[in-house]
């Protein structure tokens, strides 16, 4: 394991600046008063204001910042120290109050105090970990009695379609079920970016819909709503086209199967 999360590790610390200059990100839009969010987080979730929100897996902290601005306390947490750095970084220059956290998942506890009215992630966040139950766990261990889990991400049956460059279509070609042992990838650069890196290699899970929901459930949380679309947060497919709202859907096909899903639950 610490193999795996050792060289995912130096593949996101090396991509969190290739991501901030990126067009995906946006970092400018942001800086003059953006929100990162989507519309479907924003009105899944609801009012945040006054209330703590812990954001696991935050990246460099965008969406964690862009919930400061619609009125929440928020602490985001990361296993990236460079991606961390920037979080507190840009909370200094914009002057946007909020605390990061350097840790992976499961070591949280040991490393952040308190409880939150809301735990969030969102987003490429599950293909990382390798054990679900202890995720949930986790989120249980952080949630205040009554507190709001909410995580919208992309859904696990896309992910057994062949994604590289020259997909032209619907290939079935990686397992939908968990398996202990990770996919091996490798890559120049990113979702976000064609921009070359060192670090080239990820080590990736693949969690079916019932392995996420029975995670949760066995923490002792309550499914309030599990929502599926039929378009994704980015290009998942090269064949996908893009909305006027920014998502990405099939062209011909469009409706067809879930891309993205939503879950909220109740600690």
């Amino acid at each position: 394991m610490n193999e795996y999360r050792e060289t995912n590790q130096a593949w996101w610390n090396e991509r969190v600046s290739a991501h901030a200059e990126s067009s995906f990100y946006d970092l400018e839009a942001f800086k003059a008063g953006g929100l990162a969010l989507s519309d479907l987080e924003r009105e899944e979730l609801g009012d945040v204001e006054g209330k703590s929100l812990l954001h696991l897996q935050c990246h460099f902290g965008l969406d964690t910042l862009s919930w400061a601005r619609l009125g929440a306390e928020v602490t985001g947490a990361d296993f990236s120290e460079e991606g961390i750095a920037l979080a507190e970084s840009l909370s200094e220059e914009l002057g946007i109050e909020a605390s990061f956290v350097c840790s992976d998942i499961y070591s949280l506890p040991q490393v952040l105090s308190g409880q939150f009215d809301i735990v969030y992630t969102s987003y490429g966040v599950l293909c990382w970990l390798q054990d679900l139950v202890r995720w949930g766990e986790v989120i249980a261990h952080f949630l205040k009695p009554g507190g709001v889990f909410y995580i919208a991400e992309s859904h696990p049956f896309a992910h057994v379609f062949y994604d590289e460059e020259d997909a032209d279509g619907l290939e079935v070609h990686y397992p939908y079920f968990h398996h202990e042992e990770p996919f091996r990838f490798e890559s120049d650069g990113s979702y976000a970016t064609g921009k070359k890196c060192k670090h080239r290699v990820t080590y990736e899970w693949s969690h079916s819909l019932g392995d996420i929901v029975n995670a949760l459930v066995s923490a002792g949380l309550e499914i309030a709503f599990l929502h599926e679309f039929p378009y994704a947060r980015y290009q998942m497919f090269p064949f996908l086209v893009e909305d006027e709202d920014g998502w990405w859907r099939l062209e011909e096909k469009d409706g067809f199967i879930p891309m993205t899903f939503s879950l909220k639950a109740i600690g």
